[in-house]
């Protein structure tokens, strides 16, 4: 179960440590993508494939399903962690999520969220200053 928050920092060849409580998780290997709302998205490969199977039994005729595969799928990456428990976030992917020197590692049960620190505390603030609607929006799930 990956649960938590955590500020890391980008080194200069584009690695992050990953919190050493998320590393079992990761440790048979990982998959790396653009996420939603700004951040980056790592699964563990177990995660990954229940996710995978899922993208690629969307209806291939609705544009919706084939531009969120799209984004998920061929935005993806192997992300090995190493023997110092770093992962290597490639350039398409820092730039597509704006990742700077500070980043925040926040653990979401499944997968991992990697956001730029500045860009966290903004969408933090929006949500958390709308936490009512939201839980209301959501009850008629039956959250």
């Amino acid at each position: 179960m990956l649960l938590g928050e955590f500020k890391h920092n980008l080194d200069d060849k584009g690695r992050i440590a990953i919190p050493a409580k998320f590393r079992t998780t990761l440790s048979d290997g990982a998959i790396m993508t653009k996420g939603l709302d700004g951040c980056l998205f790592m699964f563990g490969l177990s995660e990954w494939k229940i996710l995978a199977e899922k993208l690629v039994k969307l209806p291939l005729a609705q544009s919706n399903s084939r531009a969120f595969a799209r984004l998920m799928l061929a935005g993806a990456v192997d992300a090995r962690v190493d023997v110092q428990g770093r992962v290597l976030v490639p350039d398409y992917l820092r730039k597509y999520s704006e990742l700077k020197k500070q980043v925040i590692i926040a653990g979401l049960y499944n997968r991992i969220e990697l956001w730029d620190a500045d860009r966290w505390e903004k969408y933090k603030e929006k949500t958390e200053g709308s936490s009512e609607e939201i839980a209301e929006q959501l009850s008629e799930l039956g959250i």
